[in-house]
């Protein structure tokens, strides 16, 4: 039987890989957090430097990717005026905005004050913990709103 390999179908997976890429990592932060938070507070500015980088290298460019297969996508299929396109597209945008403006930058900042707190041979600070928690909300705001884009792609609520 032969393989019905189109472009349309390629992108389609580049498309979904790259939503991996992109949010995977996100989905395990709510669990390794806190929990490196508690049993390994010096870990956090690594941690934290670590974040950044991802959401530097790996997470950002992904986002883009995800952006290009799926305006490829719509314009193919013209599903433009669809709300299963439209709302995961919002949700991209917010969501590199929160990547852009507040995560990676507030990761540095939690990097720094850690590092801060930790090499006066203190305690993570209560304004490591409320950065931590401000964090913390936006990275669970990603996690609900990639959730939602799924159920919106898989779906398909009419427009």
């Amino acid at each position: 039987m032969p393989l019905a390999i189109t472009f349309y179908s390629v992108v389609l997976s580049v498309h979904i890989m790259a939503v991996v890429v992109a949010f995977g990592a996100s989905f395990a932060y709510p669990v390794l957090m806190p929990w490196a938070r508690r049993a390994h507070p010096e870990a956090m500015p690594a941690i934290h430097q670590a974040t950044e980088r991802l959401v530097k290298v790996m997470m950002s460019p992904a986002l883009v990717v995800v952006l290009a297969c799926g305006i490829y996508l719509a314009s193919d299929a013209d599903v433009w005026s669809k709300s299963w396109v439209s709302v995961p597209l919002v949700i991209l945008i917010v969501i590199g905005g929160l990547f852009g403006a507040l995560i990676a930058p507030k990761e540095r900042e939690l990097a720094a004050v850690a590092s801060r707190d930790l090499g006066a041979g203190g305690a993570l600070s209560t304004e490591y913990d409320d950065l931590f928690r401000r964090v913390a909300l936006a990275g669970y705001a990603v996690c609900v709103l990639v959730l939602v884009a799924i159920f919106f792609m898989t779906v398909k609520p009419s427009s």
